[in-house]
């Protein structure tokens, strides 16, 4: 083996600096898989006991080290439990990276014989009804996804498997009607389901966002669907990808990102953290102000 360096009593490979980078690296996409969430804090607290039940074993203190490592040892099974669903984020994260990945061409030369299917479709239906319901300050959430069904999510509401139309998007969203209370889930030109229940993120989000808004964002950070929120209170539209927003947007601007989206197109770069959010919009202020 080959040593770079060496501190102290302790020799430094080649080996040993590619493994804390690696650690490194991990520990750097955890913390950004749970900044902003509750689960960072508890998270944390795992990492503090850890380090001082490495600290101890090394000043070979035997009881408390055989304390913390009774611990550690059900905090292994406890951690699986509590950080369930970041755990659960964290394989969908891998699973759209991997090679297998439904965009990525080697899928594509794996499974060449099978016919490929267009995930576009004429989004002109869901444009004109979101002009309406925009306009009448009804509050409605749209899930609309290229990849798969979301069967999981579907079956959380009433299955329709209805042709896409702006007519029974408003009449669904429509406040007298017993489908409106939930999401609406588009697939490959079809309403597969409304009423549906999204999982609602546990991250911190602007004040004015409401219910609404984190259900859009939470079913955006566990699928790879891109969601379309109206509020009910402005009327404005935004739209949610991978845990990010786009605030405000005019109709042309969701028909180029929805366009973009379905087209296999990268549409990440215009959306924004919610932790940039308020500093972006703090800004704009400022510059309209001075203007």
């Amino acid at each position: 083996m080959t040593f770079l360096f060496k501190i102290g009593f302790l020799d430094v490979s080649i080996v040993n600096m590619i493994d804390i980078a690696l650690v490194s690296f991990l520990l750097y996409q955890v913390y950004k898989l749970l900044k902003g969430s509750v689960a960072i804090k508890i998270f944390l607290g795992f990492l503090s006991i850890y380090l001082v039940y490495l600290l101890v074993r090394a000043l070979q203190m035997e009881l408390l080290s055989s304390i913390l490592g009774q611990f550690m040892g059900v905090g292994v099974l406890a951690a699986i439990i509590i950080f369930a669903p970041e755990i659960r984020k964290f394989l969908l994260l891998i699973g759209r990276s991997s090679l297998l990945s439904r965009d990525n061409i080697w899928k594509d030369l794996l499974f060449f014989w099978r016919k490929k299917e267009n995930a576009s479709f004429n989004i002109n239906p869901i444009i004109e009804a979101s002009k309406t319901l925009a306009g009448s300050n009804t509050g409605a959430l749209m899930v609309i996804s290229k990849s798969t069904e979301l069967k999981f999510y579907a079956e959380s509401g009433d299955i329709l498997d209805a042709e896409l139309s702006k007519r029974l998007l408003i009449s669904i969203f429509n406040k007298y009607s017993p489908l409106h209370d939930g999401a609406v889930i588009i697939h490959n030109g079809k309403i597969k389901a409304a009423r549906c229940i999204l999982p609602v993120t546990e991250r911190e989000v602007p004040a004015q966002f409401g219910l609404r808004h984190r259900a859009g964002i939470g079913m955006s950070e566990a699928t790879d669907a891109i969601i379309l929120i109206i509020s009910e209170e402005t009327g404005q539209i935004s739209m949610a990808k991978n845990g990010k927003v786009l605030h405000n947007m005019s109709f042309q601007e969701v028909r180029e990102t929805l366009n973009d989206y379905l087209n296999n197109l990268d549409v990440d770069e215009g959306f924004e953290n919610l932790e940039d959010y308020e500093l972006n919009k703090k800004r704009k202020m400022v510059m309209t102000s001075k203007s």
